[in-house]
């Protein structure tokens, strides 16, 4: 009889061991990440324009699946960056692309808090090129506080003013060119729309290379 049970134990352990290392088909995946977003409040449009745009470029499934998933966690951790803040949903997408990028939530949260409700999908992202180009999350931060306090031109053309500094053919942590022959980009990209790494791929806002969501910034409610 002990054989017997042994044998069963044995057979069951052969017949579970491939089911526990499937994984789940990618539209399975990017469901759950829909229905996650639907519970913890995060405007959905904001990730089914992913799967849209990753569809329309002919991007595989799977690759889709990764950047949904990927993008709904940085929107989750943006939501908590941005709570208690005035309209935080119209900044969500260009918060996102912040987190993506590298940006430390605590960083992100104080810029939130320093920038005017009319500046601050602009304070973000000019955070975000920052630190694509290779800033510290914090030197980042102190640089657009200078900025805010010279005015909006100031912190409109922070990016392009760090890169020049940094001189010709400067590029991001990715290695990437930036703004062409000169390595300059000429001012802060639009708000929800991260810096990019032009690998055309689906991937998020941020270095993936993707528009993040809607151009000004706003979650599409």
């Amino acid at each position: 009889m002990k054989v017997v049970v042994g044998m069963a134990v044995v057979v069951g352990i052969a017949i579970a061991a491939p089911v526990a290392g499937q994984t789940h088909p990618p539209q399975d995946r990017m469901t759950t990440a829909l229905d996650r977003a639907r519970e913890v409040g995060i405007p959905v449009a904001l990730l089914e324009s992913k799967i849209a745009e990753g569809k329309a470029k002919g991007v595989s499934m799977e690759r889709i699946a990764a950047a949904v998933e990927r993008r709904e966690a940085a929107l989750e951790k943006a939501r908590e960056a941005l709570r208690g803040q005035p309209d935080a949903d119209d900044s969500l997408s260009v918060a996102a692309d912040a987190v993506e990028t590298g940006v430390s939530d605590a960083v992100l949260k104080a810029v939130a808090q320093s920038a005017p409700r009319d500046r601050r999908n602009v304070a973000i992202a000019a955070l975000t090129e920052l630190v694509h180009q290779g800033h510290g999350s914090q030197q980042a931060l102190d640089r657009v506080r200078d900025a805010l306090k010279r005015g909006p031109d100031a912190l409109a053309n922070l990016p392009a003013d760090a890169a020049s500094r940094r001189g010709p053919g400067a590029s991001g942590r990715d290695g990437d060119t930036r703004g062409g022959e000169s390595g300059t980009p000429s001012a802060v990209p639009p708000p929800g729309r991260g810096p990019s790494s032009g690998n055309g791929g689906p991937g998020s806002g941020g270095a993936s290379g993707t528009s993040s969501g809607p151009g000004n910034g706003r979650s599409g409610r």
